[in-house]
């Protein structure tokens, strides 16, 4: 009898100690499963400010982050992006607020025919603007000088794209005015200028890009105004009257009305809560890094970086703002 009990007892212990094993083990997998997975960064061209940041951003990743597996892709930028999002072909991505938005509520004419329910926000992080940019012998010197000229809109499937049609469209000019539509990236387009083969340029990006920079220290250049008039005809209020300063660019000694519109850090539905809680809190506890990375970040402050979002935030991102006692807009609560 009493070699039955101790033999009972001693199954007993041994089965708590499988058990506590397998607890064990079922907690290390579960975390291993949180940070060995893929991290994709999806940006824009390499010649634009989205690539360069995302370049740092996966750096940051790779260094608090050892066992993802990191990756970053030049792309054709916003609405490429998006799309990519919402087909699980990345985990963090790049974007307008004013494409996030169309691709939010879908917009055929955007390159979104369906609404892409899967986004969801991070961080807002700095502002575009609008830059128009003629050859300086092209005798291009408002918006509608454009009529008749040889342009670049920006790569297809681009916030730049979607800029440009919707800034011609509130200054009552079509593609069909042009004499030629380019659509390409920012290097590209610096290159058709360069050679004389298009006599203007439209980017969307952050002030300083280095395209611009480069263009403007090779050859003579105008940047076009839009006046804040036509500016007052786009309804999306994503679009803001702006300044690009005098001295942003090589012998611009004069300051060039335009429109800014905010960017934003966006990742998938379906991405981990606490993948994503990682994601953001690294982005806002290596904040300087990144605004080492491009002059556009220079001057980001946190409380507008949980500003402005157009889409939900994603739970991870949440968690990490009640985390700081941050206010989150009540929209997004």
């Amino acid at each position: 009898m009493i070699k039955k009990l101790f033999k009972h007892r001693h199954v007993q212990k041994i089965r708590i100690f499988l058990g506590l094993i397998i607890l064990s083990l079922g907690i290390s997998v579960q975390a291993i499963a949180q940070n060995n997975f893929a991290i994709t960064v999806l940006t824009g061209g390499t010649s634009g400010v989205y690539y360069p940041l995302g370049v740092v951003l996966a750096k940051i990743y790779g260094d608090n982050l050892p066992s993802a597996k990191i990756s970053v892709l030049a792309t054709k930028a916003s609405v490429e992006n998006l799309l990519m999002l919402q087909k699980s072909e990345g985990e963090i991505a790049f974007a307008t607020a004013d494409t996030v938005s169309l691709a939010w509520f879908g917009s055929q004419a955007a390159g979104f025919p369906e609404k892409l329910t899967k986004l969801r926000g991070i961080a807002s992080i700095y502002p575009n603007y609008i830059h128009i940019v003629a050859r300086a012998d092209s005798n291009i010197k408002t918006i509608a000088d454009l009529k008749g000229k040889r342009v670049s809109v920006g790569a297809l499937e681009s916030a730049t794209e979607v800029n440009a049609r919707t800034v011609f469209a509130a200054a009552n000019i079509t593609y069909k005015d042009l004499t030629k539509v380019e659509y390409l990236p920012f290097g590209n387009s610096v290159k058709m200028m360069l050679n004389n083969e298009i006599d203007a340029t439209i980017q969307s990006a952050g002030l300083g890009v280095s395209s611009i920079n480069d263009l403007s220290n090779s050859l003579p250049i105008h940047i076009i105004s839009i006046p804040t008039e036509i500016t007052a005809k786009i309804k999306d209020p994503a679009y803001i009257a702006s300044i690009i300063p005098a001295g942003t660019y090589q012998n611009q000694n004069y300051a060039v009305p335009t429109i800014a519109i905010t960017n934003i850090v966006v990742t998938r539905s379906d991405v981990g809560t606490e993948q994503v809680y990682n994601f953001t809190k690294l982005i806002f506890e290596n904040l300087s890094e990144l605004q080492h990375a491009h002059s556009a970040m220079a001057n980001i402050q946190f409380q507008q970086m949980i500003e402005g979002m157009p889409i939900p935030f994603h739970p991870g991102a949440l968690k990490y703002f009640r985390e700081k006692g941050w206010t989150i807009p009540s929209v997004q609560r």
